[in-house]
């Protein structure tokens, strides 16, 4: 496994979910992982002060974060954050002297291996609302979490207006992260898969088939 796909949607109809599975599918050497199917406690409940028992899913994806190469994070943009359940993620899993630690100037110093990343960001937000209302999702994932942790190239790509989003729209967004997915791969030295003609038939069935809600 060269990249771990991070979906942190709640929903697996959501189009991040099938962003997330689009862009494996094209790298050839990938693992989602979907936060919803994971069996684990989001809430710190002790803070720093305490540590907390990790649960089995937690350890298997603490594993995969210090295996992978390249890891992307499919998040949509919920209240100018992201949703409780990959924050929950981000609290529980990334931990000092494990993910990241700090030297004895105080700096930060990230501990993953991968330092290839991208950030998939939804939002229903319009992008001629957003230099009035910002990103802060981006900055908090891409650079606060991702980059925060070591890995040091991280490559935002967003999908503004999903709401609104017309069929042709979402197509286009789900062959941008297919491009994406295989470009990854090849850089990553991933097996390139060509798709039969029944499954690029089926592949473009299931994009016309996706809801448009992030």
């Amino acid at each position: 496994m060269t990249a771990l796909v991070i979906d942190g949607h709640p929903d697996a109809r959501s189009l991040t979910a099938a962003l997330a599975q689009r862009y494996a599918e094209a790298h050839g050497d990938a693992r989602v992982l979907a936060l919803r199917d994971l069996d684990f406690d989001p809430n710190l409940r002790f803070g720093y002060r305490e540590r907390m028992t990790l649960e089995p899913d937690l350890v298997d994806a603490k594993h995969a974060l210090q295996n992978a190469d390249t890891v992307v994070i499919a998040t949509p943009l919920w209240w100018g954050s992201v949703p409780a359940l990959l924050k929950g993620f981000f609290d529980r899993a990334l931990l000092p002297q494990q993910e990241y630690r700090y030297t004895q100037l105080g700096l930060v110093e990230g501990l993953l291996p991968a330092r290839n990343g991208r950030l998939l960001l939804l939002a229903d937000t319009p992008w001629y609302f957003v230099p009035f209302t910002g990103l802060p999702a981006q900055t908090h994932v891409a650079r606060g979490t991702m980059r925060f942790c070591g890995i040091r190239s991280v490559r935002t790509h967003r999908m503004l207006g999903v709401k609104d989003a017309k069929e042709a729209t979402i197509t286009r967004w789900l062959d941008r992260a297919e491009r994406l997915g295989a470009a990854d791969g090849r850089r990553d030295g991933a097996p390139q898969a060509v798709a039969s003609a029944p499954q690029a038939m089926a592949a473009e069935a299931a994009s016309s088939s996706v809801v448009a809600t992030s």
